[in-house]
C-alpha cells in the first residue's frame, strides 16, 4: 500500500521511519509547509514529495496521516474523507470541541474509517490491564489511579495555544480510563496549581492539577497531571478491584526513588521523553492503521471515543475554574 503523511515535525517524522519500515508499505508520499522537512524525510526514507494535501491523494494513496499543526486537522481530515481514502490522525480532532463536533456531524453516515492517535490503546500494559477488567481477574473495581507527569514543560507558544493541560495532557488520561474500564464518567472535580514556569500561570493555565472522576458504576478514579516532574516521565495507571490489583508502567525504569531500606527497585535510567516511553506503542498504532486501510478491522479509536474524552477535558477545566463538581452531561449542553 502507498501512505500519505502531511506534516514532518518530531511526531510525522517518527511516523515516516515507522512506516517505512512496514512491509505492508510500499511507498510513502509526504508533504509539509516546510519544503526542507518534506525533502529530508523524503531522501531519508525514498519517498515522493507533494506540495499540497491534494497532492498527496493524486498521487494515489491509501490511507492518510495527519501530523501536522493541531488547527489543520480539521478540514485535513475532511478532504481525505471526501477523497474515500482512510485516515489516521494524530490527537485533538480539532482545537476546539465545537470544532471537533463540526467534524463529527460532516462525517455522519460517512463509511471511510477515521482513526484518532490515542497511543495508550496500543501499549501492551494498558492492554493487559484491559484485560484483566474484562476477564474479570480483579473483581469490581473501587478505585483506578492515572498519572501523567512530564519532566519539564512545553514551550511557551505550545502552552499558550493548547487549550490547557487537562485538554492537551490529561486527556490521554480519560481516553484510557474509559478504554481499560469500559466505563463512562458521571461526574468530575478538579483542582490545580502553578509553582513552576510563569509562562504556564500568565497562559491562564495551570502546570499541576489533580483531578477525581466518578465512572457510572461508582469507581473512583484519582489523575495526576503536571509539567514539572525532576525525575522523568512519569506514566503509570493502577487498577484496584475487590479481587486483585495491577499497575501499569510499574517497571524498572519508572521515575521514583524509593526510600525503604534495602530496596534497590526501581534501578533502571527513567523515562524522560514520551516518545522514549511510548516508541512501542506508536508503532503498534500504526501497525493496526494499516490493517484499518486495508480493510481488515474498524478504526480502533474513532472520532466519537475522541469527543468523549474531549468532554472530560471540558467539564475538569470548567470544574477547576468554578471550584465545583461538573458533569460532563452539562458541557455538552454549553
Amino acid at each position: 500500500m502507498r501512505i500519505g503523511i502531511l506534516g514532518l515535525g518530531r511526531i510525522g517524522a517518527f511516523h515516516a521511519e515507522t512506516l517505512a519500515g512496514f512491509g505492508a508499505v510500499e511507498s510513502l508520499v509526504v508533504s509539509d509547509p516546510a519544503a526542507g522537512l518534506a525533502r529530508a524525510v523524503a531522501d531519508r526514507y525514498g519517498a515522493l514529495v507533494a506540495d499540497s494535501p491534494e497532492e498527496v491523494l493524486a498521487a494515489g494513496v491509501d490511507g492518510l496521516v495527519v501530523a501536522a499543526a493541531t488547527d489543520a486537522h480539521p478540514a485535513l481530515i475532511r478532504v481525505g474523507v471526501d477523497a474515500g481514502v482512510p485516515v489516521f490522525c494524530e490527537k485533538p480532532v480539532a482545537r476546539t470541541m465545537a470544532g471537533a463536533v463540526e467534524v463529527h456531524k460532516a462525517l455522519a453516515g460517512r463509511d471511510v474509517p477515521v482513526q484518532i492517535g490515542f497511543n495508550r490503546r496500543f501499549d501492551a500494559g494498558y492492554a493487559a490491564a484491559r484485560e484483566a477488567v474484562r476477564s474479570g481477574a480483579l473483581g469490581p473495581l473501587h478505585t483506578v489511579r492515572s498519572t501523567t507527569l512530564d519532566p519539564a514543560p512545553p514551550p511557551a507558544a505550545y502552552v499558550a495555544a493548547s487549550g490547557g493541560i487537562f485538554r492537551d495532557c490529561a486527556v490521554h488520561d480519560f481516553d484510557i480510563i474509559r478504554w481499560v474500564t469500559g466505563r463512562e464518567v458521571s461526574e468530575v472535580y478538579a483542582a490545580g496549581g502553578n509553582r513552576g514556569a510563569a509562562y504556564i500561570r500568565d497562559a491562564g493555565d495551570a502546570d499541576t492539577t489533580a483531578a477525581v472522576l466518578t465512572l457510572d458504576d461508582g469507581t473512583l478514579a484519582v489523575l495526576s497531571n503536571g509539567r514539572h516532574n525532576g525525575r522523568g516521565h512519569d506514566v503509570r495507571l493502577e487498577l484496584h478491584g475487590f479481587a486483585d490489583s495491577v499497575a501499569v508502567g510499574l517497571d524498572d525504569r519508572l521515575p521514583l526513588r524509593s526510600v525503604e531500606p534495602g530496596v534497590t527497585f526501581p534501578s533502571g535510567v527513567p523515562h524522560d521523553f514520551f516518545l522514549d516511553r511510548f516508541a512501542a506503542a506508536y508503532r503498534a498504532e500504526l501497525a493496526a492503521f494499516t490493517e484499518v486501510v486495508a480493510g481488515a478491522r474498524p478504526s480502533p479509536c474513532t472520532v466519537e471515543d475522541a469527543l468523549e474524552a474531549g468532554w472530560i477535558a471540558e467539564a475538569c477545566a470548567l470544574s477547576l475554574r468554578e471550584h465545583r463538581p461538573v458533569t460532563p452531561a452539562e458541557v455538552r449542553r454549553a
